[in-house]
């Protein structure tokens, strides 16, 4: 039986149980009593997909074995599952250890995700070349050059949303791709400083939200707890910021307008600024158009990806109408479908089912 991935799990599992077989990743396990002092586990799972809780029970089959696990163990997860507001449940649950071969074909990761991440990594080399001040320009390139690796195995959030291996890079790329559309429509927008803002807004979470070259369990670092992101991520740009200035190509900057050191400032402020709002955790608040454009951008792309989890996830409780998803404040309702010309459906008649759905090589494009 082929395995599925948290994911795909979390797409098929409704109310009605279904047996599937998951191979995942311990990342957390927290022995806990009910207010009758019943005991139970509550464990944590992820792969390069996502990541989900399960509560285990004293009297189940697998509650020993499990107590007795090793951190970060890789086992094959199997039963009959069923999902609610409250997440994954499983029952008749049985587990054993991955072999090596199984291991290392699990840290590959999922074939779809790896292949979007790769192409958005791409994206944000090609959006970080393309800028046309070399002051930003050499910043990113040595910011890509140093932490490159450590970027694209960083998640964006620890929950939410992109909360994966690599999401980072999902999210980024994403953000960069409406900043530039957004760029065309705003053109008195600063291009340059919004898509190095996008670069370096979370920087910070490399030491936050990162996880092992060999695994799926994020690591916790003193760095990242007591400062946080954001100053995080002002400390980097900043040190990288003196190391660029000290290298000869800066000699050659100092007739440049805008300033040097009004660019370093206004990219900070990106940072600083791009939570929005003090309660969010933003030091200072959006004072420039490519703040307030950040901040949305931000915001809106992570919205989007938790509405997409929750499409996939929440159970359909009356027709169109599903189940609220923490964190979004309510009951979602299915989006409207896009509008088809009845004429162009009848232009098109029976010769609908001969038009490409995919796009290759050698299909030629109309623009």
């Amino acid at each position: 039986m082929e395995t599925l991935t948290i994911a795909q799990l979390r797409e098929q599992a409704g109310e009605t149980p279904f047996y599937a077989e998951i191979d995942v990743q311990l990342q957390s396990r927290h022995a806990k009593t009910t207010r009758t002092n019943k005991p139970y586990l509550e464990l944590s799972f992820a792969d390069s997909t996502a990541s989900f809780s399960l509560k285990l029970w004293e009297d189940r089959s697998l509650f020993t074995a499990a107590r007795d696990w090793p951190d970060g163990v890789m086992i094959r997860l199997a039963g009959k599952w069923t999902q609610n507001q409250y997440g994954l449940e499983g029952n008749d649950l049985h587990a054993r250890v991955l072999s090596k071969e199984e291991r290392e074909l699990f840290l590959t990761g999922d074939a779809d995700l790896q292949l979007k991440q790769h192409q958005d990594w791409q994206n944000i080399l090609e959006f970080c070349q393309s800028l046309q001040d070399p002051r930003l320009a050499l910043l990113t390139q040595m910011f890509i050059e140093k932490f490159g690796d450590h970027f694209r195995r960083t998640a964006a959030a620890r929950k939410n949303h992109h909360a994966r291996r690599g999401g980072l890079v999902e999210h980024v790329a994403q953000m960069m791709r409406a900043g530039e559309a957004l760029c065309r429509i705003y053109p008195q927008w600063h291009r340059d400083l919004l898509i190095a803002g996008v670069l370096f807004h979370d920087c910070g979470k490399l030491w936050e939200n990162s996880y092992p070259r060999d695994g799926f369990t994020q690591i916790h670092s003193m760095r990242g707890e007591m400062l946080g992101h954001i100053p995080i991520g002002i400390e980097v740009v900043n040190s990288l910021w003196r190391e660029m200035m000290e290298s000869d190509m800066a000699s050659d900057w100092l007739t440049l307008e805008p300033h040097s050191e009004e660019v370093r400032l206004h990219l900070l402020h990106l940072i600083a600024s791009h939570h929005g709002q003090y309660e969010f955790g933003s030091p200072t608040l959006p004072r420039t158009p490519e703040a307030f454009a950040l901040h949305f951008i931000d915001n809106i792309d992570a919205k989007m990806e938790m509405l997409k989890d929750a499409y996939a996830n929440a159970n359909e409780i009356a027709p169109n109408i599903y189940e609220k998803q923490f964190p979004l404040p309510a009951n979602l309702v299915r989006p409207l479908r896009v509008y088809e010309s009845p004429m162009l459906a009848e232009e098109v008649g029976d010769d609908r089912a001969e038009l490409p759905t995919e796009v290759d090589e050698n299909t030629e494009l109309i623009s």
